[in-house]
């Protein structure tokens, strides 16, 4: 454990990508900020979920995949060198006589900011898990896909229905000996595109009604017992297989903070991304507002707005406008 304390204008927590932007943003504003994020990775959920998957519906892009997103980010924000504390939570929350914000981290460390821009996403997640294999974590079975080097040559099976199953079973099976998806429903909670194209895909095995019962290997994965509702039981060679199950979210000792929640789930904000403590913002995903719409591009905005309205809580005489970039030479 560690009791060093980091002072900084502005204390970003969540290192999404709407974070990364947030840190963009107040470097350009002249200020100086830390990222703080219970992952051990920048990105937030596209890092740890669905690095390769391409997103459609950021502006000026007409495709890019989550790593490169999240790569691009980082060189932004990079330029004004923010501080990343990564791997810890950001656990209490006190304000001073002066009325900072000191923040203590779950490593026993803390962050003195003069104002707090919360991006957590939708706060801590965890996956679900998969009863059957537990004891293989680590050893052939994830539950996310970052990096896509193990499944080179490799009989995958995909458990689960939604969209992280569905894209990982059209992203690994270029590279994998083999796919097989399993679903216990004969629904899919994905994209119907998607589904689609894995239903008429040729090297994707799909098997709906159906669950993985068992796992078994010695060191490692070796084979997967699935059970096919009124089709009985196969046993299928397997080296990776990836619990694409869903997760649970929690805002954890967010909670503890006096913040107004929607839904026990979001933060409330206003049109200035203003929480109900003073000094303390929020943007993304994580928030809610009368007509909220929770994309990564809406987020983009959001982030923006808090920190302008950030620095001008730094600084009432500061303008809330802060020009237009372009204006800045680099």
């Amino acid at each position: 454990m560690t009791t060093t304390t980091t002072r900084v204008d502005v204390l970003l927590i969540g290192a999404g990508p709407v974070g990364l932007f947030g840190a963009y943003y107040a470097g350009a504003r002249g200020l100086s900020v830390a990222v703080v994020d219970s992952l051990s990775q920048l990105g937030g959920q596209i890092t740890a979920m669905y690095p390769e998957k391409e997103i459609y519906d950021i502006a000026g892009f007409p495709a890019v995949s989550g790593r490169k997103l999240v790569a691009d980010l980082v060189e932004q924000a990079g330029q004004y060198d923010p501080t990343y504390l990564l791997g810890r939570e950001a656990q209490t929350h006190e304000v001073t006589d002066a009325g900072r914000h000191v923040v203590g981290l779950s490593d026993g460390s803390s962050i003195d900011a003069g104002a707090v821009v919360i991006t957590g996403g939708i706060g801590t997640f965890t996956p679900r898990p998969l009863p059957a294999g537990e004891d293989f974590l680590g050893r052939g079975l994830d539950y996310f896909v970052p990096d896509s080097t193990p499944f080179h040559d490799a009989n995958v099976v995909v458990v689960g229905g939604g969209d992280s199953a569905i894209d990982w079973c059209l992203m690994l099976e270029p590279i994998a000996r083999s796919v097989t998806l399993v679903h216990r429903r004969d629904k899919f909670r994905a994209h119907q595109a998607s589904v689609d194209r894995v239903l008429a895909h040729p090297g994707i095995t799909v098997k709906i009604n159906a669950q993985v019962t068992g796992l078994d290997g010695g060191g490692a994965i070796e084979k997967a017992t699935i059970e096919t509702k009124g089709e009985g039981v196969d046993v299928l060679e397997c080296e990776r297989v990836v619990a694409a199950l869903g997760f649970t979210a929690n805002l954890g000792p967010l909670r503890e903070w006096g913040l107004e929640l929607h839904d026990n789930r979001h933060l409330v904000v206003d049109s200035a991304m203003r929480t109900n403590v003073p000094g303390v913002f929020s943007a993304g995903d994580i928030t809610d507002y009368d007509g909220k719409v929770r994309l990564i591009a809406v987020g983009f905005g959001e982030v923006a707005t808090a920190v302008n309205n950030a620095a001008v809580h730094l600084d009432p005489d500061a303008m809330l406008f802060p020009g237009h970039s372009t204006d800045n030479p680099h």
